[in-house]
C-alpha cells in the first residue's frame, strides 16, 4: 500500500518516542494499530462488495447473452423450416388445373 521501508518506520518510532515519551507511546501505538486494523477491515469490506457487484453484473451479462443465443437459435430454426418448406413445394409437381375448353361451334 505505502512504500515505507524499515528505516522510515524506525525514524517514525524514534520521533514518536521523543515527542510522546515512553509513558504514552504504548497507548498511542495500540490506538494507531486498532485504527489501522479498522481501516483495513473497512477496505476489505468495500473491496469484497465491489467484487460481488462485478460478479453479479457479469452473471447478468452472461444470462442476457444466453437468452440472445436462444432467440437467435429460434430464428435460425424458423428460417430453416421456411427453407425446407420452400424446397418441398418446389420439388412437388404442380397439380394440373383444368383449362377452359375452347368450344367453337
Amino acid at each position: 500500500m505505502f512504500d515505507i521501508g524499515f528505516s522510515e518506520i524506525a525514524l517514525i518510532a524514534v520521533v514518536a518516542l521523543l515527542v510522546l515519551g515512553p509513558e504514552r507511546l504504548p497507548k498511542v501505538a495500540r490506538t494507531v494499530g486498532a485504527l489501522v486494523r479498522r481501516a483495513r477491515s473497512s477496505w476489505q469490506n468495500v473491496r469484497s462488495e465491489i467484487e460481488r457487484e462485478l460478479a453479479a453484473e457479469d452473471m447478468k451479462k452472461t444470462i442476457h447473452d444466453i437468452h440472445r443465443a436462444a432467440d437467435l437459435r429460434q430464428d435460425v430454426n424458423v428460417a430453416a423450416a421456411d427453407i425446407n418448406a420452400s424446397i418441398r413445394n418446389a420439388s412437388t409437381p404442380p397439380t394440373p388445373t383444368s383449362a377452359p375448353n375452347d368450344e367453337r361451334s
